[in-house]
C-alpha cells in the first residue's frame, strides 16, 4: 500500500511539485528516447513491442520465451504475434531447448543483430551525451533512482551489474 505523499513524513522534503516534475521529465525523456527507434521500426512495419523483444533477445542470447514473457510482462498471445513476425522476417530464430525440446530458445539472426544495433545506436548516443553532461555522480544517482522505481519483485531478474551503479570516475560519450 502506497503512503499518501501529501501527508507522509518525507525525509528528503519532496514536494508534490517535485514529484510531478519527475513524472513529466520521465514522460518527455521516454518519448524522446523512443522516438527515433519508433520511426525506424515504423518504416519496417514493426512497433515498440518488436523493439523490446529484439533488444532483450540481443542482450540475452538463448533467452527462453518464458523468460522474455517475464521481462516484457505482456500476454502470451501478444508475444506470440510479435515473435511470429520477427521469425518470419528473419530477425529471430527459435530453437528447442537443450534438455526440454518443448522449450523455445530465442536468438537474433545477423539481420536481427543489425536491426538491434541500428535501433540502439541513437539511444546510446542520447544517453551517452546526457551522462557526460550530468557527470559520474549524477549517473550513479540516476541509476539508483531508476532501480528504486522498478518493482522489488523484478529486481532479481536484472543483470547483476545493473543492480550496482557504475563506479567510474570519468565518463566518455558513447558512440
Amino acid at each position: 500500500m502506497m503512503a499518501d505523499l501529501k501527508t507522509a513524513v518525507n525525509p528528503i522534503f519532496l514536494s508534490e511539485e517535485d514529484l510531478r516534475r519527475g513524472i513529466e521529465l520521465l514522460f518527455f525523456a521516454y518519448r524522446d528516447f523512443t522516438g527515433e527507434p519508433d520511426r525506424q521500426l515504423a518504416a519496417l512495419g514493426l512497433g515498440r513491442a518488436h523493439h523490446r523483444a529484439i533488444y532483450f533477445i540481443g542482450r540475452n542470447p538463448s533467452l527462453t520465451v518464458s523468460q522474455l514473457l517475464s521481462i516484457l510482462k505482456i500476454t502470451k498471445q501478444s508475444l506470440s504475434r510479435v515473435l511470429q513476425e520477427l521469425v518470419s522476417e528473419d530477425y529471430v530464430v527459435q530453437t528447442p531447448g537443450p534438455t526440454d525440446r518443448r522449450e523455445r530458445r530465442l536468438k537474433l539472426t545477423a539481420k536481427g543483430e543489425a536491426l538491434e544495433q541500428l535501433l540502439t545506436e541513437g539511444q546510446r548516443r542520447r544517453l551517452g551525451r546526457a551522462y557526460v553532461q550530468a557527470g559520474a555522480e549524477a549517473v550513479r544517482n540516476f541509476h539508483q533512482v531508476l532501480l528504486n522505481v522498478i518493482d522489488d519483485a523484478d529486481r532479481p531478474q536484472l543483470p547483476e551489474e545493473a543492480s550496482v551503479p557504475p563506479r567510474r570516475n570519468g565518463l566518455r560519450a558513447a558512440g
